[in-house]
């Protein structure tokens, strides 16, 4: 099946696992306030539904428009904009008669059980599978810093030894904590075999974020190719997959970022690179073998300095497996849910930046998370980080949203009075088009990324 598919069906059975279990955690405590739920949709029901069956005093069904889904309480200023009912005097067993902290804790309930939905996928997701994490041996040569994480003291062959006085599960997690949590200090042994602890601004996961250099640090590799782009110098050169680089324009090599470097450096004209390979048919263009696979090529680099080569220091071999018991797996899913949800509560505040704004993705950018190919591990994992990335988004104190209800509610449990049902019934229809707003624009960076392969 193409991959296009298998990406759109794990998506549509994530979002209504999701959406089902939401609206769910509205539904259940209306129920037992003795609020009437006039309806319960899976996707929204413009103009007709897929399917609909009345039971008891609720309609069930499942609607066209797959953007979301809902329960209708009556009472309610919502989505429906229903002013008829609401000119009528209220009902007992109407939304609007029920007491403030009812009212409060059905309306948290979706976003309640999201949160509560992704802590136990994680949970179970460690106890089954276990969890991946690089082998220590594939930072053993220390890591490449960028150039802006070198103008603060580290260099090329450091080991990250801890983050403010915490050593790291993994190495390459410096990343995100540079990008997402508040670092103050990192101790590294330099490649010289000295120690060194290196303040860190405050503001470093901003500069980094607006330079582009989102990865500041990477492990250092050895120089051999793991594939080579079609139509580049480096295709037409000859050089093949498993080359390992020796040397360029007669200086030794020992690692990729070093090979990098000399390329750029070279951009005016061609230059001599020197590599071992295995035997192989049909070697390529100006591609000289001697019987000990020593060959040889001449490039030229484009203009940004590339001949078309990458590299890899993760295969098979570099992940490993770290295991749990029930009870270790409960602590452990605990802590990776809420980490997950942190971190995406910190990266929130690059949107609100013009380089932010065109990183924000809709639905085809959700479908990205899912894999080509069926994996229930990648599926579950992913459907727990939308179950976190929904709650969060549904608490925004944005009218139209859960959050919005709950800032009107805390309104009135701090005034002891309620809001005026027509500022209430402005600020929903304001809400709901900024909504629609952010998903038109959300959706238009997904397509125009699509048109011009960014």
């Amino acid at each position: 099946m193409d991959p296009f598919f298998i990406k759109a069906i794990q998506l549509l059975l994530s979002l209504s696992i999701l959406i089902v279990l939401h609206e769910l955690g509205h539904f259940i405590p209306a129920k037992l306030f003795k609020t009437r739920v006039e309806k319960f949709y899976l996707f929204f029901d413009v103009k007709f539904s897929l399917f609909k069956k009345k039971i008891g005093e609720t309609v069930y069904g499942i609607g066209w428009l797959p953007l979301g889904g809902y329960v209708k309480i009556s009472g309610m200023i919502d989505e429906s904009m229903d002013k008829e009912q609401m000119a009528k005097p209220p009902e007992p067993w109407e939304f609007r008669s029920k007491p403030t902290w009812q009212r409060l804790i059905i309306m948290l309930g979706g976003v309640t059980v999201n949160v509560i939905l992704g802590f136990v996928i994680y949970m179970m997701v460690l106890f089954v599978y276990g969890e991946n994490y690089l082998s220590p041996k594939v930072f053993e040569n220390g890591m490449e810093s960028s150039e802006i994480m070198k103008d603060y003291g580290f260099q090329d062959g450091d080991k990250i030894l801890n983050v403010n006085g915490e050593p790291l599960q993994s190495q390459i997690d410096i990343n995100k904590f540079l990008l997402l949590r508040n670092v103050n200090t990192v101790e590294v042994e330099h490649a010289n075999g000295s120690k060194e602890t290196i303040a860190i601004p405050e503001d470093i996961g901003q500069e980094l974020f607006q330079s582009g250099e989102i990865q500041p640090f990477s492990p250092i590799k050895k120089p051999m190719i793991d594939s080579v782009l079609a139509d580049s110098p480096a295709e037409i050169a000859g050089l093949k997959k498993g080359d390992m680089i020796t040397s360029v324009n007669g200086e030794k090599v020992n690692y990729w970022h070093e090979f990098r470097q000399k390329i750029k450096n070279t951009t005016r004209g061609p230059v001599e690179i020197t590599y071992t390979s295995e035997p192989q048919e049909n070697p390529g263009l100006d591609r000289e073998l001697e019987g000990d696979g020593f060959g040889k090529v001449s490039i030229t680099a484009n203009e940004e300095g590339n001949i078309g080569v990458i590299t890899s220091a993760i295969n098979a071999d570099n992940i490993m497996t770290k295991t749990y018991g029930l009870g270790e797996s409960i602590g452990a899913g605990f802590d990776f849910a809420y980490w997950t949800l942190h971190d995406y509560a910190a990266q929130f505040k690059y949107v609100f930046t013009k380089k932010g704004a065109t990183q924000v993705g809709g639905f085809g950018a959700i479908g990205g998370l899912f894999p080509d190919a069926w994996d229930w591990k990648a599926f579950w994992t992913t459907t727990a980080f939308i179950s976190l990335i929904l709650a969060f988004m549904n608490i925004l104190p944005i009218p139209a949203l859960d959050g919005g209800h709950v800032m009107f509610l805390l309104y009135e449990m701090v005034s002891g009075r309620k809001p005026n049902e027509k500022v209430m019934e402005y600020a929903q229809m304001i809400g709901f088009f900024v909504l629609i707003a952010l998903v038109l624009f959300a959706n238009g960076n997904d397509v125009y990324r699509w048109l011009t392969g960014g």
